[in-house]
């Protein structure tokens, strides 16, 4: 069993309060949860309304397959997210 594991750091400027913030990271969640496969939940900063920090795990029997599947979730959340991605730490055990 492998496990592909990644924290992305994002940053929300038009984010003034937690509510926003929360509607943000709701919405994300939900979107990556429904095309792929991994578990995905905020991991810490919560209580600062413009940072927000992503954790990603996803389970595998290979180590490219799961390092393929974490990439692929920073690349969509990327693509979909109204936050900038400051940068992403991926780690494959």
């Amino acid at each position: 069993m492998i496990i592909g594991s990644c924290k992305v750091y994002m940053n929300a400027p038009f984010s003034h309060s937690l509510k926003e913030k929360r509607m943000v990271v709701k919405s994300l969640i939900q979107k990556v949860r429904n095309k792929y496969n991994v578990s995905i939940a905020e991991v810490e900063d919560q209580d600062l309304h413009q940072s927000i920090v992503i954790g990603i795990v996803a389970v595998s029997t290979t180590t490219s397959h799961a390092n393929s599947i974490v990439q692929n979730v920073v690349n969509y959340i990327e693509e979909i997210s109204e936050a900038d991605v400051i940068d992403s730490y991926i780690e494959i055990i």
